[in-house]
């Protein structure tokens, strides 16, 4: 369980659980990639951890594996799931092929342009317009949840850009290196608006992240999900921030 400081707003950005995918696609925003039984394990894990918060909001990004990882936090506080896709994956060029950063995916010159800068990156959605629509979400947060606790299930790439903006460090960074595994909270803290710290945690690493198959989880879409406004502008191309993303 977590407590807010007196006059505080936090806002924690919870990553969603370990999604099933045995075939190690780049799924970014593909449809039907849902959480793993490990997975729903992670998130009913993290519901129990947060029982006695004052939660005042919580948002999830459309996709599946979000929707799922809200899904045990909404029953637990009663609270809709509001869908904002300020938060959602990240676009990527590779998303939908079974690919990493190896000789294979240097060696075809179709693929040189696209990595050609590291820095913004050129093979997807830019850091700076992921800061941008994650702290659009994030203060919208701040407001609603205003010195109670607000909960965001995003995506590993989108939280720890917001997270190095709002720490001043540069966006671009080395993915091997982020502190940001799946169901972990990276707690943001706000007083009068103003953005005063941060925390990590990781309530659920008893549990393996194994790529089990779950059983038959119901559809996402069901009157409990509600709109928290447009969509966050979907490039082309797509999505995504890795093959465990």
């Amino acid at each position: 369980m977590t407590s807010t400081t007196s006059g505080a707003t936090v806002v924690h950005l919870l990553r969603h659980g370990k999604v099933h995918n045995p075939a190690k696609i780049l799924y970014g925003r593909l449809p039907g990639y849902g959480l793993a039984a490990s997975g729903h394990a992670m998130a009913a894990g993290v519901a129990e951890y947060l029982r006695g918060a004052d939660i005042a909001y919580l948002a999830a990004s459309s996709l599946q594996r979000a929707q799922q990882t809200a899904r045990p936090l909404a029953e637990l506080t009663g609270l809709p799931i509001r869908t904002d896709d300020r938060i959602i994956e990240a676009a990527n060029d590779f998303e939908g092929l079974a690919v990493g950063l190896n000789s294979r995916t240097l060696a075809r010159p179709g693929n040189w342009v696209k990595l050609r800068d590291p820095l913004r990156p050129s093979w997807g959605e830019p850091y700076l317009q992921i800061a941008h629509r994650m702290l659009a979400a994030v203060y919208a947060a701040v407001e609603r949840a205003d010195t109670r606790v607000a909960v965001l299930v995003s995506h590993q790439l989108p939280i720890v850009t917001v997270r190095r903006y709002l720490q001043g460090r540069k966006l671009w960074h080395d993915p091997r290196r982020r502190r940001c595994a799946v169901a972990s909270l990276t707690s943001l803290t706000f007083v009068d608006g103003v953005f005063t710290g941060v925390a990590y945690a990781e309530p659920v690493a008893h549990i393996a992240a194994v790529d089990d198959p779950a059983v038959d989880d119901p559809a996402v879409d069901d009157p409990a999900v509600e709109s928290a406004g447009p969509d966050v502008e979907q490039l082309v191309p797509p999505p995504a921030e890795g093959a465990a993303s």
